[in-house]
């Protein structure tokens, strides 16, 4: 049994922190988390983009980018994991399978809280939650901070994706519609199902936009956690933006994620509320190249999601605060590890009784031109394992591969012989070494010329220490249990196929 990793003996299991204090002014600050999925590294091509992004794209001109973002797995469930709750250690802690449908009875380990149950603050998550359900919806939002929850359990998939009753084009999505249709979730209630994918990003924009209003006027800061479920496949749309982009399906999709992010800030602008809000945009991986034109692409970056190439795992990362972040690009070494005790610390809460492997990356954001606190970065597959550790290091301008592993959502066909699956798991002794500022492609392995011999020394001891400090435990996700399948109609038969209902409720 391969095992996973699990929670180093030094961490505080129980979190109890109350933002009091402010990082500047008098006001706490609203935070507002925006995750794409599987966008990938794309985002800061413009020319690639053909005007579908604009407003994300003028948003990094009075942003701080983050060129050098880096997801701490392959895995989507990782991001949530250490974006969210706790760390990195905590990420190993609570490896998942996938959460489809039918799976297992555990997720989050129940005393973990997230960022968003802190004192004082409005909180709600509308998109794709992707940490588990339970037997009694005891792993959704609601019980793990926040006040309200509208969005899926899982990642989407359905029969419809367009207007006028248009088909998805995805394997994926159509293998699975008729047994185990995608719910639509208000808190802990399934109003629809399976979910009408063309309205469901403008549920989203509608509902962010009142709760953004709504908080303002109590007075009460807020917390608004926003993962899309654009660009994961299968890609859909809706009426606005149905054959709209030269770039088909997956055009269409960015285009509707871009006025979506587009109607979030301008809400939080309409409330007066721009200073004294931070907004943080990322993705979760890179794209799925498997589904060719329909996957988007990772630009000059070697592979795509699913590897530990950069294609897989350095995503695109916006963050704005008017009148306090300086605007500009940086290449300080960042991590979604680093979101949580960055925000904590903006946000004026306490994370002394934690040890965290994410860093306070504030200073970054304050100024584009230093070089930021992190050294070292390493990165998994998606499936830990304690006999090969981490597949890669990041120390400072260097990477170093120690496995290399294909997988299918990099494109079986894809030209590269190490992207798909064949590329079979592979260990590299001495580990391939790249000089991503010269080569960001990672082409040209350095590992063999004398004058980088030291600084593979360097990362090997890193990276040892870094082994030695964590522990393992098998999964969560270990059991499966198909009565769990979610259903907006309990005991109908034939089940789950009569799970069908649409009971959305009126958007106040």
């Amino acid at each position: 049994m391969r095992a996973r990793i699990s929670l180093p003996l030094k961490i505080k299991m129980t979190l109890t922190i109350f933002p009091d204090q402010t990082y500047k002014g008098n006001l706490k600050k609203n935070l507002l988390l925006l995750i794409a999925e599987a966008l990938g590294y794309e985002l800061t091509n413009k020319s690639h983009q053909l005007e579908i992004t604009n407003k994300i794209y003028k948003l990094s001109f009075s942003s701080h980018v983050l060129e050098r973002f880096y997801i701490s797995s392959v895995h989507t469930i990782y991001f949530r994991l250490t974006a969210l709750i706790q760390n990195h250690n905590i990420f190993k802690a609570s490896y998942f399978t996938y959460f489809w449908p039918i799976h297992t009875k555990f997720a989050l380990v129940n005393n973990k809280i997230t960022l968003a149950k802190k004192k004082g603050y409005q909180t709600l998550m509308l998109g794709k939650w992707h940490l588990g359900f339970g037997k009694n919806n005891e792993y959704l939002p609601t019980n793990f901070g926040f006040d309200e929850f509208f969005g899926l359990p899982y990642t989407h998939h359905g029969r419809i994706c367009f207007p006028n009753n248009s088909t998805c084009e995805s394997k994926e999505g159509n293998a699975t519609i008729e047994n185990n249709p995608c719910p639509l979730f208000s808190d802990t209630t399934i109003v629809q199902q399976p979910v009408y994918l063309p309205e469901v990003t403008g549920h989203y924009a509608e509902r962010a936009k009142n709760f953004i209003k709504s908080s303002q006027a109590s007075g009460k800061p807020f917390f608004l956690y926003l993962p899309f479920d654009h660009v994961h496949m299968p890609q859909f749309s809706g009426e606005n933006f149905y054959l709209s982009s030269p770039r088909g399906q997956i055009g269409d999709a960015i285009s509707e994620l871009d006025w979506a992010v587009g109607q979030v800030l301008q809400a939080i602008k309409d409330a007066g509320a721009q200073e004294n809000t931070i907004v943080w945009f990322s993705s979760d991986n890179g794209p799925a190249m498997e589904f060719h034109q329909h996957g988007g692409s990772a630009g000059l970056l070697r592979c795509a999601k699913g590897t530990t190439f950069d294609g897989g795992i350095r995503v695109p990362s916006i963050v704005t605060w008017p009148g306090t972040i300086k605007p500009g690009k940086s290449n300080a070494l960042t991590s979604n590890m680093d979101m949580l005790p960055t925000l904590a610390a903006i946000a004026g809460i306490s994370t002394s009784n934690l040890t965290l492997d994410g860093l306070d990356i504030t200073s970054v954001l304050m100024d584009p031109d230093i070089k930021g606190p992190r050294e070292f970065f390493a990165s998994y597959n998606q499936d830990p394992d304690q006999s090969e550790g981490p597949f890669t290091v990041h120390h400072g301008q260097y990477k170093a591969h120690y496995w290399t592993k294909g997988d299918k959502l990099a494109d079986n066909s894809n030209y590269d012989p190490m992207c798909g699956e064949s590329h079979a798991l592979t260990r590299h002794d001495p580990p391939l070494l790249f000089d991503l500022y010269q080569d960001p492609g990672e082409r040209y392995n350095l590992a063999g010329l004398p004058e980088y011999q030291n600084e593979l020394k360097i990362i090997e001891e890193w990276r040892n220490q870094h082994m030695a400090s964590v522990t393992w435990m098998p999964p969560r996700t270990q059991l499966a249990d198909p009565s769990i399948t979610l259903c907006c109609k309990p005991g109908c038969e034939p089940f789950p196929s009569c799970c069908r209902c649409n009971n959305i409720p009126y958007t106040q």
